[in-house]
């Protein structure tokens, strides 16, 4: 039995759940976000509330029965709550902004890096630090991973674009030459 798969998932005031046949939609007041339905699971609303229960006792069905409740609570903390990333621009000469839906990044290249803001995610610039925001989670972490993959944190410096709650682990570059 799947600890996390049997709790039920609370529907606050002001949130609108709809479950169709493929997929649940999820309205509130950040905006709206939906999951696809697993077909080995009932999803069944009552009294505020949305239980998950597995039609069999399969290893699978297990799996998705906890996964499954866990990403409809997402839904509904980014349509009430929404979700942040921040990142860290470290390095001299080293810039990123924000103009329109468009990210700017200056990180050593040869030319700036331009990357557009998907529909749904909101940027915005403070310093040298990017932080992103939206009501889902998904998109929210994918797009702060492929900002980062443009210029990964080194380990001798420290240069590059990194999470603001993540520590990178310093190396001691070359020693002096033996006499």
């Amino acid at each position: 039995m799947s600890r996390i798969g049997k709790m039920p998932v609370s529907v606050p005031a002001g949130v609108e759940v709809k479950i169709g046949d493929g997929v649940i939609d999820v309205k509130g007041p950040n905006g709206h976000v939906s999951t696809p339905v697993c077909d080995m699971l009932d999803y069944e609303m009552k009294d505020g509330a949305i239980t998950l229960t597995r039609k069999d006792d399969s290893r699978e069905s297990n799996a998705q029965h906890g996964l499954r409740r866990t990403l409809l609570n997402n839904c509904i903390l980014g349509v009430t709550q929404g979700f942040k990333k921040s990142l860290e621009v470290v390095g001299v000469g080293y810039r990123v902004g924000v103009k329109g839906s468009t990210i700017e990044l200056q990180v050593g290249y040869s030319h700036p890096v331009l990357l557009d803001v998907p529909e749904g995610i909101k940027a915005t610039v403070e310093g040298n630090v990017l932080t992103l925001a939206g009501a889902d989670k998904e998109l929210v972490g994918e797009f702060a991973a492929r900002i980062r993959r443009v210029r990964q944190p080194e380990p001798y410096k420290g240069k590059g674009i990194k999470y603001t709650t993540e520590t990178i682990r310093r190396k001691v570059g070359k020693s002096g030459g033996k006499k």
